[in-house]
């Protein structure tokens, strides 16, 4: 394995790649009596378009969240309480544009390593087993109707896109996952968990060398690399629907703005657009924010409110919400706050502080195993070396914050969705 030197961040992170295509990335924490390991695949709730050996391959809506689920089950029991057993806390999601499965243990980390990539890497569904699936995903599926925090996102990204598969629930809908066999996990499994499409990364106390070795004697699938996937036609550069809003059982309206962006090469330009973005919810609505604190004090919005910059294969798009009386106060405020910065800009002192801060953050979150073990694997995929954060986020200035203002955050790219309380009868 190579080892490489962040001094700025005084970091070492150790890579090597198996033969099959798998890399492997290892940030060793001496001192520390605790194991953290990730093993990821580029596929998520985006990809149901792809192209295998057989030509293009259309799948319905939430396979990939389904077999994340389905992969804990094997022959010889389930995954998930084996590694438990063992003294790990085993874990999985599924995103828009990946799933991971993870375990943190302060003991017995190359069995439960060895675990962990065995059940991801060899599948076994049968018939039955999915038709079991079907109903326990399908009461999830259930409840998350109900979740209006989730639902007003979806109605969000409704807005703002035309035909990218970013409006589709990860978890897919009650009919979708009911025309799902075990030929299709079979298929998809095949397409995107083989090593060329896959990686590990682990943190902790741990010889990174002895991870390499034990994921080469597990992990021995051919690596065909990353399918070719078709995320539909191109997106006009606005929103396609400025506003949406529906009623639900709620105490409060909920709301969601968002604004469309350009979606980001791979590469470091990608990681470039993901600080430059989050630097700028930071400067407009943060906590620390002449806006929020105006909107705060007129009660039209409360701490839960939030901000975030976030891109997938295809997308790109800034979202702020919460609670609010009256969403569309909060919307104009916004809006005419992004035009006031594309003219103005920001006050010197305030973005030096707003950049301290969010670089501190940053800095912090390395704190976290977690954290830090599912952002290297993101970043990889992404084609980002994401340890050199320090020096492309100290590369952005006030001057770029006010362009992707004034380019990105306009009133053709934005889009509204409320959810309001029902009336009672």
């Amino acid at each position: 394995m190579e080892e490489k030197r962040y001094e700025r961040l005084g970091m070492d992170l150790f890579h090597g790649r198996l033969d099959n295509g798998l890399h492997v990335f290892v940030d060793k924490r001496p001192g520390y009596g605790k194991q953290f390991a990730f093993f990821a695949t580029r596929y998520g709730g985006l990809d149901m378009r792809f192209k295998t050996e057989r030509g293009w391959q259309d799948t319905p809506a939430g396979v990939a969240h389904f077999l994340e689920h389905k992969l804990f089950d094997t022959k010889d029991g389930n995954a998930l309480q084996l590694m438990a057993a063992n003294g790990a806390d085993p874990n999985a999601f599924t995103s828009f544009g990946i799933t991971g499965y993870f375990f943190q243990c302060t003991q017995g980390f190359e069995e439960n390593l060895r675990t962990l990539l065995s059940f991801v890497s060899e599948p076994w569904f049968t018939p039955e087993s999915v038709a079991k699936e079907q109903g326990i995903i399908g009461q999830e599926i259930a409840m998350g109707d109900d979740e209006a925090e989730t639902e007003v996102f979806y109605d969000l990204l409704k807005c703002l896109y035309a035909h990218h598969p970013i409006r589709t629930h990860i978890a897919g809908t009650q009919a979708s996952i009911a025309q799902i066999t075990d030929q299709t996990l079979y298929t998809c499994h095949g397409a995107f968990y083989n090593p060329g499409n896959m990686v590990l990364t682990v943190v902790g106390d741990v010889d990174p060398q002895r991870v390499m070795d034990l994921a080469g004697e597990v992990v021995v699938g051919a690596g065909k690399g990353s399918p070719e996937r078709d995320y539909g036609p191109a997106e006009p550069d606005g929103a396609v629907e400025r506003e949406t809003s529906r009623s639900m059982e709620v105490s409060a309206p909920l709301f969601q703005m968002g604004f469309k962006l350009p979606a980001p090469d791979r590469g470091q330009d990608r990681l470039r657009a993901q600080l430059l973005g989050d630097l700028a919810g930071d400067l407009l609505v943060g906590e620390a924010s002449p806006l929020y604190n105006r909107l705060y004090g007129q009660g039209l919005v409360n701490r839960a409110f939030s901000c975030g910059y976030e891109d997938y294969p295809g997308c790109a798009f800034l979202a702020l919400g919460g609670e609010s009386r009256d969403p569309r106060a909060v919307r104009d405020a916004v809006l005419e706050e992004c035009r006031r910065v594309a003219e103005e800009g920001f006050e010197p002192e305030r973005f030096a502080r707003c950049k301290k801060a969010a670089y501190g953050g940053m800095v912090s979150q390395l704190n976290s195993f977690e954290n830090t073990a599912v952002e290297l694997a993101q970043s990889y995929f992404d084609g980002v070396e994401y340890l050199t954060f320090p020096e492309v986020f100290q590369s952005i200035t006030a001057r770029d914050v006010q362009d992707f203002v004034a380019r990105y955050l306009t009133a053709e790219r934005h889009a509204l969705a409320m959810i309001t309380p029902k009336e009672a009868a």
